[in-house]
């Protein structure tokens, strides 16, 4: 998660090393039912990030690392032209499900989000919510962002905080997971406005940066959360395999996560942080 390894400009996944941290990538995220958590915990993100685009009938979007669609799906509802890419095949079988079900039409693509199949300037709004800030390697995810919007276009994202809970929870579980490559760096970076400004750059102007939070009041008690997240997340669910053959460290985990949601719940509620930035293509990039 987060890793940087194996880029060059031309590209990525062209060493054996970057195809196999693809497919670890792949494969983590079909593992248990993300689009349990998509639709049941924070379903309302989509939406949020659709208005906050001013998305519209027409409009060309493209939605990156978007899951089973919790932000394509309204998007297509409104009228727009909706690409829906993800790197994991078995997100993209839920989504087409759930959009038939919801009468949603929109095109649902296979793709790496540091390597779009789509030509430049291809989009009016390019969007990700919680998707593309697992990406490997920031700055060739932000920087295929920014080619296949239009100039004048609409770039927006949600992504967690590092100081929210879901930021909280990757640094509580990270001394228990496999070493990451060298130069690696946590996805909730993609919620901090600085590491954001650094990777768009001077490609984007009328930049607004704004925290929220989501509530969440699905969990009554701390182990309510960590049952449900061992069974549905899929980076939760690779750090308790890497453990399962240690009962100490997996029995120090729970403990770990439980004092963590402890803290940030009252009255079976949490308020989960997120950073909401939208912003436009510059014309002459």
């Amino acid at each position: 998660m987060g890793e940087t390894e194996g880029t060059t400009e031309e590209g990525t996944a062209r060493t054996p090393e970057d195809r196999a941290l693809k497919a670890k990538h792949r494969a983590m995220w079909a593992l248990g039912d993300y689009p349990s958590v998509a639709t049941h915990v924070i379903a309302e993100l989509g939406g949020v990030l659709v208005r906050e685009c001013g998305i519209g009938p027409g409009d060309r979007v493209l939605d990156v690392a978007a899951g089973s669609g919790n932000a394509a799906v309204p998007a297509a509802l409104l009228g727009a032209h909706v690409v829906a890419s993800d790197l994991t095949p078995e997100l993209l079988e839920t989504g087409r499900a759930a959009a038939a079900a919801a009468g949603a039409e929109l095109e649902w693509r296979e793709a790496d989000a540091e390597d779009l199949p789509f030509a430049d300037g291809e989009f009016d709004t390019v969007m990700s919510c919680v998707g593309v800030m697992f990406a490997p390697h920031h700055q060739r995810a932000a920087d295929e962002l920014v080619r296949v919007c239009r100039p004048g276009g609409t770039l927006g994202l949600i992504d967690w905080t590092p100081e929210g809970f879901i930021g909280q929870m990757f640094a509580t579980m990270r001394p228990y997971a496999p070493p990451p490559p060298p130069g690696a760096q946590p996805p909730p970076l993609w919620g901090d406005e600085e590491h954001v400004y650094g990777l768009l750059g001077d490609r984007v102007t009328d930049v607004e940066a704004r925290r929220r939070t989501l509530r969440v009041d699905r969990f009554a008690r701390p182990e309510e959360f960590r049952e449900f997240f061992k069974a549905a997340y899929g980076p939760t669910i690779a750090v308790y395999k890497a453990n399962a053959a240690d009962p100490d460290r997996t029995a120090a985990l729970d403990a770990d996560l439980d004092a963590l949601t402890a803290r940030h719940l009252a009255d079976g509620a949490m308020d989960w942080e997120y950073l909401l930035l939208t912003a436009h293509r510059t014309t002459d990039a």
